[in-house]
């Protein structure tokens, strides 16, 4: 498959690449202008694009979109609407125009109710809302995937797959990008949303249960 990858140069997108294309799958790594391509593997397909500024052929000639990107947490609230909730409901758009397969969305855990989060937290949480909300009414199959706490640790392959889990903890950004890579082909999970924490169920029966 041919999977378009936004956010392709961050954290968990590098990683999430990196995992599409030992799978044998052609990963289109979306990214800017000034992003920091080095992270990727050698030979990568890029098309620059930017989620503040989209047109809708950056999904042009791809089976599935993942969205992996994040403003950061480093910037003020504008920037998380342009990228969190405005840059993803255009690629949801886009995605839809062109008859996309699949869209898998990394979303967070508490986007299903943003109004419990803390002050710090809260205006994210109703950025990825929206962009939930938008994709669940869109006409594509799509899978929305919603992580814990993310760390930097390597993957430990085991994780907790599940309408709602214990949000105390992390999970490694390595194994959430396993799932996002198990979301784009497993049968039978369109049109679910979970949450996700490490756990004792390897990703491979984790995501095959959720089909079941």
């Amino acid at each position: 498959m041919r999977i378009l990858v936004a956010g392709a140069t961050g954290n968990t997108g590098a990683r999430l690449v990196h995992k599409l294309t030992d799978a044998g799958h052609v990963p289109v790594a979306m990214a800017r202008e000034s992003s920091d391509t080095s992270v990727l593997p050698a030979g990568c397909e890029l098309r620059m694009a930017d989620l503040t500024d989209l047109k809708d052929d950056v999904v042009r000639d791809v089976d599935a979109v993942v969205f992996a990107a994040g403003s950061g947490g480093d910037t003020g609230k504008d920037m998380t609407d342009k990228v969190d909730r405005d840059g993803a409901i255009a690629l949801i758009d886009a995605a839809a125009k062109a008859g996309i397969g699949r869209f898998v969305m990394l979303s967070s855990v508490g986007a299903d109710d943003p109004s419990q989060g803390s002050d710090g937290i809260r205006h994210y949480l109703e950025a990825k809302h929206d962009a939930d909300a938008h994709l669940k009414k869109s006409d594509m199959p799509y899978v929305i995937v919603r992580p814990i706490s993310l760390s930097n640790d390597d993957g430990k392959g085991f994780v907790t797959l599940a309408d709602h889990v214990d949000r105390d903890g992390q999970v490694t950004r390595d194994d959430v990008a396993a799932v996002l890579s198990a979301s784009v082909w497993q049968a039978g999970i369109e049109g679910k949303t979970f949450e996700m924490a490490q756990g004792h169920t390897s990703v491979v029966e984790a995501i095959a249960e959720l089909a079941a």
